[in-house]
């Protein structure tokens, strides 16, 4: 009998689990890996909740520096003045002090300094929003708007942050008090899925159907963004915010103001004052009507229609009957019937078809947009004309319906002057 070298059968047999261990393992690190992968996405100490939702009215801001006889009185002086002074603020008309004691629900101390006979401090003021109400009449009775999904972005540094981790900006909305406020905010605390679902890209997509996907997902009916730029001139030195309040899926800018600090510390105070500005201006914006309805965020929703939209669905039905009829009449052998779209081939009238071609058009201004669509409607051959996404700075898109080939129409434009770049059943022009 031959003998077996020692490193022979046995050392590839015994390699041979060791393979298959290495591989399981592997297989098993990359499964988990790819999971970590994406659960890292989502994990983490990422979000804050909303700390202030009640429907009170609250006051914030109320400076009072008073005296009294001990520290104790002097701190009851100063509270009794504060919701004097928010009263007033409100409008309200003149109470006692225990009436005004009545409609109170809370005190917030924001800032105090507390002496042996003296008290400074800065307060908020929260009255009971059922007892005040019917004193304060129809200016705290008005409607409030739809629910409006709020995305706070913040820019430091070069990036844009939503609730991908926790910020200064998030974190003064979550402590916002809407109850005073005419906008029903839908304020999300940034944790689980809503980094992936809501955070910079979002802001700036144009899709109907993504943000109808997103708003119905929580709820709201439109949206309003908060962008918020924070400049930092030295470390510990003087920081400069830009805040510019935004509305609807395509980002239209209402109002635009910018506050200063000395130092890092007063960062706080300065944010929340901004959220305060900007909940004022997109008040102010749905008293004047800014904040209208998006009717191309309610398809299927109430079962009203974008008008282009609809335009356009009316356009393609009636293409449909004139070849319908069409084809009856040569059917029973009367020959092509004459219809308002036609083209002469060979002495005969015959029906030139309808087709619906999206075009793409740059838009760097609201004069472009306008010159741009006159033009396209004024081509021969064109139909009609209906607007399916709107980025003023960007690029638009139109449908237009078109009685003739891709390329007829491409010629029909480039004859009014404009750069055509074909594509599959699209066109994209510009000056």
């Amino acid at each position: 009998m031959r003998a077996i070298p020692p490193s022979s059968a046995p050392a590839a047999a015994s390699s041979r689990p060791l393979r298959r261990w290495l591989a399981g393992t592997g297989l098993a690190l990359a499964l988990l890996g790819g999971g970590y992968a994406v659960i890292a996405q989502v994990a983490g100490d990422r979000g804050i909740a909303p700390t202030a939702a009640s429907a009170d009215i609250e006051v914030k801001g109320i400076a009072v520096d008073v005296q009294g006889k001990s520290a104790e009185e002097a701190r009851a002086n100063g509270w009794r003045a504060a919701q004097k002074q928010a009263w007033a603020k409100l409008g309200g008309p003149q109470l006692s002090d225990s009436q005004l004691d009545a409609l109170v629900s809370a005190i917030v101390i924001e800032r105090e300094r507390l002496g042996p006979r003296r008290y400074i401090a800065t307060l908020g003021v929260v009255f009971d929003r059922q007892r005040a109400g019917s004193y304060l009449g129809g200016q705290q009775q008005a409607s409030r708007s739809a629910p409006l999904l709020l995305i706070p972005v913040v820019e430091s540094g070069g990036a844009y942050i939503t609730f991908e981790q926790r910020n200064p900006w998030q974190r003064a909305w979550a402590e916002f008090n809407p109850g005073g406020s005419r906008i029903d905010y839908v304020r999300l605390n940034g944790a689980g899925g809503d980094s992936l679902l809501v955070n910079f890209g979002q802001a700036s997509r144009r899709s109907r159907a993504w943000w109808r996907s997103t708003l119905d997902q929580y709820g709201a009916t439109d949206v309003l963004m908060a962008f918020a730029r924070l400049e930092h001139q030295f470390p510990g030195g003087p920081v400069r915010g830009t805040f510019t309040a935004r509305y609807g899926p395509d980002s239209r800018p209402l109002e635009s103001f910018t506050l200063k600090i000395d130092n890092p510390d007063a960062l706080p105070a300065m944010l929340a004052q901004a959220v305060e500005r900007m909940d004022t201006i997109f008040s102010a914006a749905l008293e004047t009507g800014k904040l209208a309805p998006d009717p191309s965020l309610r398809l299927g929703g109430d079962g009203q229609m974008d008008p282009a939209i609809q335009q356009l669905i009316e356009i393609g039905r009636a293409a449909e009957a004139r070849k319908a009829a069409a084809a009856a009449a040569a059917a029973a052998g009367l020959g092509v019937p004459q219809t308002p779209v036609q083209s002469v081939i060979g002495g005969l009238a015959i029906e030139a078809q309808v087709r619906v071609i999206t075009v793409q058009f740059a838009t760097p201004d609201a004069a472009a947009f306008d010159a741009s669509l006159g033009a396209v409607r004024g081509a021969g051959g064109v139909r009609g004309v209906g607007v399916t996404s709107t980025a003023i700075g960007g690029t638009s898109v139109m449908a237009v319906s078109y009685a003739g080939t891709i390329e007829e129409l491409a010629g029909a434009l480039e004859a009014r002057g404009f750069n055509v770049r074909r594509g599959a059943n699209a066109l994209a022009i510009s000056r």
